[in-house]
């Protein structure tokens, strides 16, 4: 499954140069990740709930384009690994005439919130768009 979510930029975003600030743009693939697990069913607060946590191991982040103030921005989430431990996602952030702004892969890691160690990604949680497209 393949998601998109959308916002625009607001002004406490942008920096000194009056472009989005690179660290922003974390928060971005941040939000649209969530948008996509709500949109799959899957239960975030029930994980938590049953006692793991979905942390982010790694992010590799290419920025191609500046985004200003007041653009409107697409956010593409899509599975593309899934295993019993862990996962990533493929992300993408463009403007609304195509110009991508940034390209980012980021893996994520299931933990026992008893243990603070990796652990299995409960069979309840396997929801279908957490299955990366053939």
């Amino acid at each position: 499954m393949t998601h998109t979510a959308e916002l625009v930029v607001r002004s406490y975003e942008c920096d000194s140069y009056n472009h989005v600030n690179n660290a922003v743009y974390l928060n971005y693939l941040e939000f649209a990740r969530m948008e996509f697990l709500h949109a799959c069913d899957f239960d975030y607060k029930g994980i938590v709930e049953a006692g793991y946590y979905l942390y982010v191991t790694h992010i590799d982040i290419h920025y191609k384009a500046s985004a200003l103030l007041d653009d409107k921005l697409f956010i593409e989430v899509k599975p593309v690994k899934l295993k019993s431990l862990s996962g990533e996602f493929s992300q993408k952030i463009y403007k609304e005439d195509g110009t991508v702004c940034a390209e980012a892969t980021v893996t994520w890691a299931c933990v026992s919130s008893e243990t603070g160690k990796p652990a299995k990604l409960p069979a309840e949680f396997f929801v279908e768009g957490l299955q990366p497209e053939s």
